[in-house]
């Protein structure tokens, strides 16, 4: 952009500035870099991609960044502009899915698409309405003065089941601000690789290729950045010197502090973004098995792991929680990390879909996985041995309960204190015994976790 000319958006309002936040969280399914929105009138070709792509992802089938990321591969052809533009609406769409249904009176995608692009991209009725047929045209005008009423579950952009959950853990100020910060976007954070480099040499070196960061607000480790760069084309993260991972996520290593000589086990290790942590602080001594019951999960953490430098992690193909696997380290291990699979509710920043995906009977289902993943996972913690629960909810079913119920049944295990532990490594984050992580509080994802020491 030339010097004499104001980015477009200075000019532009608050709508539009949540629309471009939206789309630079949103490209990243395209495999796009972010884009300028449409410059001008909008065009029929974008607003009908719009609509078709709306189409894919809202049946909720699957997760929208897949869902998005097989519509682009079914149209090559689409350019960056416009892929940048169909993924800003796709996620406009569902973080304010209620209140844009109600405003369309329909949950049809055409109507959605073009309620999104007047009220959430920041297009004006002139700029639309090249994209629209004459019936649209006057369905968009009225559009412009109408004023729904909506319940307080609809303002919030949340179901109804999930707004009367959150009410009873909540007092109300805190749900509706959380409710609130749930429909900003994330912003993104990396993991420095200490076997590689040091915080402040990574800062210089993105600094260096044009990206500003700063240090997270908590882990020692962290780095947070501005937009949404092509991270994989950086030199920094070909190396291994970097990877994506949320602040608070960063906070579960510090939690197991594994020493260098122990043997640990991730139990759900998935991506292994934890794993790599857990294994650089061990400085790639000890042994780090990552277990998780997904082979294309673990074919993830591969080339991650080949990255980092490290020869201390082992990934493990587990059929379920009673594995042999399992049964032959039962007594052997010093640190169990157990990141349980659960609703995912704290990371609504990230994905807006899995308030829509997520159903209330599911979390009595989910509450009855964790039980049973973390009584398996304790027996392999030998006598002073230290366990993580850990899950990215919000929802005391998945999280107080689950460890108050566990203590119960296991008398040799008691609950040590987050704030200590987070102290001795020079964390300035006191939560209490809990480790409670939330985006309105904290700037991060929602994150619980819980310290269980064998006696």
């Amino acid at each position: 952009m030339s010097g004499d000319r104001p980015p477009r958006a200075a000019k532009r309002s608050p709508s539009a500035r949540r629309g471009a936040d939206a789309r630079r969280r949103a490209t990243r399914a395209s495999g796009t870099r972010p884009a300028p929105a449409p410059e001008g009138s909008l065009r029929a070709g974008q607003l009908g991609a719009l609509s078709d792509a709306l189409n894919a992802v809202l049946p909720l089938a699957e997760p929208a960044d897949s869902a998005l990321h097989q519509f682009f591969r079914r149209h090559p052809k689409m350019g960056q502009r416009d892929r940048a533009f169909v993924a800003e609406g796709v996620f406009a769409v569902l973080r304010r899915l209620r209140s844009l249904s109600a405003l369309a009176q329909d949950a049809a995608p055409r109507r959605l698409a073009i309620a999104a692009a007047l009220r959430e991209m920041g297009l004006s009725l002139r700029e639309v309405e090249p994209a629209l047929s004459a019936e649209e045209r006057n369905w968009a005008t009225e559009l412009r003065g109408r004023k729904p009423v909506l319940s307080e579950a609809e303002k919030a952009e949340l179901p109804d089941w999930l707004w009367e959950r959150l009410g009873a853990a909540y007092a109300p100020e805190e749900r509706d601000q959380l409710a609130r910060a749930w429909l900003t976007p994330a912003p993104l954070d990396l993991r420095v690789n200490p076997m590689k480099t040091r915080r402040q040499d990574a800062q210089a070196a993105l600094a260096l290729a044009g990206i500003e960061a700063l240090p997270t607000p908590y882990s020692p480790l962290g780095l947070r950045i501005a937009g949404r760069p092509a991270l994989q084309q950086l030199a920094q993260f070909k190396s291994g010197e970097i990877e994506v991972q949320d602040d608070g996520s960063q906070l579960l290593g510090f939690l197991v502090s594994p020493r260098r000589t122990d043997m640990v086990v991730d139990f759900c290790a998935g991506a292994g973004g934890k794993t790599l942590l857990l294994g650089a602080l061990m400085r790639s001594q000890g042994r780090v098995y990552a277990f998780d019951v997904s082979p294309a999960r673990l074919a993830k953490l591969k080339p991650r792991l080949a990255r980092s430098g490290l020869s201390n992690v082992q990934p493990v193909l587990i059929q379920n929680e009673r594995d042999t696997h399992v049964k032959r380290l039962a007594g052997k291990i010093d640190r169990v990390l157990v990141d349980a699979p659960c609703s995912g509710l704290g990371t609504l920043r990230r994905n807006p879909d899995l308030k829509w995906r997520q159903r209330a009977e599911g979390i009595g289902e989910l509450a009855a996985k964790q039980a049973r993943i973390l009584a398996s996972a304790a027996t392999l913690l030998k006598p002073g041995g230290r366990l993580v629960y850990a899950t990215c909810s919000v929802l005391p079913e998945e999280n107080e309960a689950i460890i108050d119920a566990f203590l119960r049944a296991h008398p040799q295990f008691v609950l040590a204190s987050a704030a200590a532990e987070l102290a001795r490594a020079h964390i300035p984050l006191d939560t209490g015994e809990l480790l409670k992580l939330y985006p309105h509080r904290h700037g991060c994802d929602g994150f619980f976790a819980a310290i269980l020491e064998r006696q």
